[in-house]
């Protein structure tokens, strides 16, 4: 794995390591891992490959030569559920698996979130949300990247409850990634089998998630309580997607995070 794969914050033992979601997402938790390299040693690695044993395979040779392992894996979005998938394929080497704003794990829960995000949209923003979601879909594959990054920046304000100005700058979306990756997440999902990995993770879960989250924090809490063994969950009031940029969640965000990095 060539060092652009990987980008590190503060000083070693890297103990800790977030992983973004997307899929294709690159960068998006560097706000984060800034702020809590001020705690200790983080490494943000930056996911390439097209499929989730691609994804897996990179983390675990990246964590392997670069972590103090066991390690703590804080994971967002798409980026929590493979942290999720890693735990159970690699069970030693994970200390803590924190889950923030994940996607559900039944597809039960994940029907209604397209809707949830459009309703919130008005005018304009709902009908290019709609007219990017077509395009991003359809047979055309010149500037799909450019597509899903605009996509991107409307699903935000629908995601978002009372959000700061941020100076975290562009993600540079990669649609290969995401169409690859995801496509693949989501039949794991359908078949249930995302779910019964559960089996496999040894180690302590903490699901962090927002009230205002369009994804249902019942599709993460309900399986998750049923399949794990030592799992905690913790709902942010007045918090969307991205807790970090919640006015009003941001500090306990980072308080529970550093407290669970303690422990």
């Amino acid at each position: 794995m060539g060092m652009e794969n990987l980008r590190r914050y503060g000083r070693a033992p890297f103990k800790v390591a977030v992983i973004h979601g997307g899929p294709g997402a690159p960068g998006e938790m560097a706000p984060v891992a800034r702020e809590l390299s001020q705690v200790t040693g983080i490494l943000e690695p930056l996911q390439m490959a097209t499929t989730v044993a691609g994804q897996i395979e990179e983390l675990h040779v990246l964590l392997q030569e670069n972590a103090g392992l066991p390690v703590t894996l804080i994971g967002f979005s798409w980026g929590a559920m493979l942290s999720f998938i890693f735990a159970a394929q690699h069970p030693r080497l994970v200390k803590k698996l924190v889950l923030v704003s994940s996607g559900p794990y039944e597809e039960k829960y994940a029907l209604g979130i397209t809707q949830t995000r459009l309703s919130r949209l008005e005018g304009e923003d709902r009908k290019g949300a709609i007219r990017l979601s077509e395009a991003l879909d359809g047979p055309a594959t010149a500037g799909k990247n450019a597509i899903m990054s605009r996509l991107g920046e409307l699903i935000a304000k629908a995601d978002s409850y009372d959000p700061m100005p941020t100076d975290s700058g562009p993600v540079e979306c990669q649609y290969e990634v995401y169409q690859g990756v995801w496509e693949q997440a989501s039949e794991l999902r359908r078949s249930r089998r995302l779910l019964g990995l559960g089996k496999g993770v040894r180690c302590a879960v903490v699901a962090i998630h927002g009230d205002y989250d369009p994804h249902p924090a019942e599709g993460v809490r309900e399986p998750l309580s049923r399949i794990l063994e030592d799992f905690r969950f913790i709902l942010l009031e007045r918090c969307g997607h991205r807790p970090w940029i919640e006015r009003n969640a941001r500090d306990e965000f980072y308080r529970i995070l550093v407290q669970e990095m303690r422990d």
